[in-house]
């Protein structure tokens, strides 16, 4: 499995799917969330609106897949990352669930090409280098015959800067 870096806009990228560091209520929020939700459209709010009434809230480091709406991909895979709170054991396994959950489902979907943002670095405040590692452990640890490639990719450039050392790039 390739992995690439960009510095950008993940609602800017064409690929096969998108992962959106969604809160646990799928109905936008800010940050990537609001984003996607923003540039996608109503299509991935009214899908989102049906898996809730489906299955209640998604919980944190699970994952579910919309449509992409107006975004040039095909699918959104919405995990919930972690708010931090000190407990570096807990939060970190369940920042990792959000990595192979989403890979998971991008499988099912026969996914090729997936991004990913930098899940939970935001309001979330989980400390952006040990986000970064285990990001790129999940990523790199994770054995696909179908998942090609894997976007990275970092709005800041502080996030830019942690991964092209992880990467070494």
């Amino acid at each position: 499995m390739n992995i690439e870096l960009i510095k950008g806009d993940i609602t800017k990228i064409k690929t096969d799917a998108i992962v959106n560091a969604a809160n646990s209520s799928l109905l936008g929020g800010g940050g990537v969330d609001g984003a996607i939700h923003r540039v996608g459209g109503k299509q991935i709010l009214d899908e989102c609106i049906e898996i809730r009434n489906r299955q209640g809230k998604c919980k944190t480091g699970e994952a579910v897949v919309t449509s992409a709406g107006n975004l040039p991909a095909k699918y959104v895979i919405h995990t919930v990352g972690p708010i931090w709170n000190n407990d570096e054991e807990k939060s970190s396994h369940l920042l990792a669930n959000c990595y192979k959950n989403s890979l998971k489902l991008a499988e099912s979907l026969d996914v090729k090409i997936i991004a990913f943002p930098n899940i939970s670095t935001g309001v979330y405040r989980f400390p952006k280098e040990l986000a970064g590692k285990i990001a790129v452990d999940e990523i790199q640890n994770f054995n696909s015959e179908i998942i090609e490639k894997v976007i990275f990719v970092c709005f800041d450039e502080e996030n830019e800067m942690i991964y092209k050392k992880l990467l070494n790039l």
